[in-house]
């Protein structure tokens, strides 16, 4: 079966050069209730969330994306993801205003910098997303509408960068790195290239999956430019993946940036084995890896959006043994207040000894491994060449 992306539909009042322009679609964004009847036929919920919430998190979509959802039905999926709705203001059973603990791996010197992991840091280079998804993480930053960062953070980001010698890989991040100009990117990626200890280079971005217009052969090749550079995106239905977004994925690889996508499980909009299967088969077919299926993390006001851990193994047990291990996403669940990512797989082990392990894999074969003689281990004769470079990395963050 050949996988086929259909256009998005585009409203009648607006030009096609408006619809393909993202500066358009950024300056267009919807971020009132008035703007969003325009669109959908708002349901109790949503009027309420909007009426009583002045301490919600912010509020914008952009028109190709509210184009994507149903007018009609508030329980469609991606209407869930850009619209809010009232159980934002409950009290929940958990609720972090920074469940990644991001704030105590930064710094007053570096506050763009999240320094967490011994090898690679976050560069919060803007805190500007052209959508608000209802689940955001990064609520605690994210929608001050600081388009690009102040010149002296900018600069203090880049010396921390370059004096922390054990760092190989440098993840832009914000808000959404790509809602900046071309010129603000280009000497971003430019300035990191320069830092001879910086191998790789990851953006993460869902502008592909909300405005596909903005991936424009200009900005593919700043991106280029700077390789390796891993685009992250962040496709969460198989409905998102347009023919525009297709374009836009295959628009990085073809021109050799590799693309990963990493999705949130969430209730109501793809917590189902079927769906999540359609979504990798078809990110797969555009040549995209399936990277991450995160378990939404406990921000606040995203309880009503978070699935059960018991619900999201369910899921990852029936796509085993069925999808390709290259469709494939890896369950993960971030450890709240910055405990880091703790990863998840079927349990097929049985039963364990120093002698060898049981399994009963996923259709029911059983088997044994048996170890070798532990006295036979021995090191490589060759790995204090690399014990240097290792003990850099490792020590990079202390």
């Amino acid at each position: 079966m050949k996988l086929k992306f259909e256009a998005a539909p585009k409203p009648t009042d607006v030009t096609p050069d408006q619809w393909q322009d993202w500066g358009w679609q950024l300056r267009s964004s919807l971020k009132s209730q008035t703007d969003y009847a325009k669109y959908f036929e708002l349901h109790d919920t949503e009027k309420n969330a909007f009426q009583k919430g002045q301490q919600l998190f912010n509020v914008r979509t952009t028109p190709y994306y509210a184009s994507l959802a149903s007018r009609t039905n508030h329980l469609d999926p991606i209407r869930r993801i850009l619209t809010p709705h009232e159980k934002e203001l409950y009290d929940p059973k958990q609720a972090q205003l920074d469940p990644l603990g991001e704030r105590k791996n930064s710094n007053n010197p570096t506050p763009r910098i999240i320094h967490r992991y011994s090898d690679r840091v976050l560069f919060l280079i803007t805190d500007v997303c052209s959508v608000y998804c209802r689940y955001c993480t990064r609520k605690h930053f994210t929608g001050a509408d600081q388009a690009f960062i102040q010149q002296s953070e900018y600069e203090s980001a880049i010396n921390y960068i370059k004096k922390t010698t054990g760092l190989r890989e440098v993840i832009l991040s914000g808000g959404d790195p790509l809602t900046i100009s071309d010129a603000h990117l280009d000497r971003v990626l430019t300035d990191l290239r320069k830092i001879d200890h910086v191998e790789i280079i990851r953006i993460g971005t869902r502008m592909p999956v909300v405005a596909p217009m903005r991936i424009t052969q200009s900005l593919v090749n700043i991106i280029r430019k700077a390789k390796p550079v891993f685009l992250m995106t962040h496709f969460n239905h198989p409905r998102e993946l347009t023919a525009e977004a297709a374009e836009a994925v295959e628009k990085f690889v073809d021109h050799g940036i590799p693309v990963m996508n990493q999705m949130v499980l969430l209730n109501g909009v793809n917590n189902h084995a079927a769906i999540v299967q359609a979504l990798s088969r078809r990110l797969l077919y555009l040549r995209a890896k399936p990277y991450y299926m995160f378990q939404c993390d406990p921000s606040i006001g995203t309880d009503y959006l978070r699935t059960t851990l018991e619900n999201s193994l369910e899921i990852q047990k029936e796509l085993w043994g069925h999808l390709s291990g290259l469709a494939l996403p890896q369950l993960s669940v971030d450890i709240p207040d910055g405990g880091g990512k703790t990863y998840y797989v079927p349990k097929f082990e049985t039963s364990a000894s120093l002698e060898k392990r049981d399994y009963v894999g996923w259709d029911g074969v059983q088997a044994e491994y048996v170890n070798p003689d532990a006295t036979s281990i021995i090191k490589p004769f060759d790995y204090e060449i690399y014990l240097t470079e290792w003990n850099e990395i490792r020590q990079s963050k202390f």
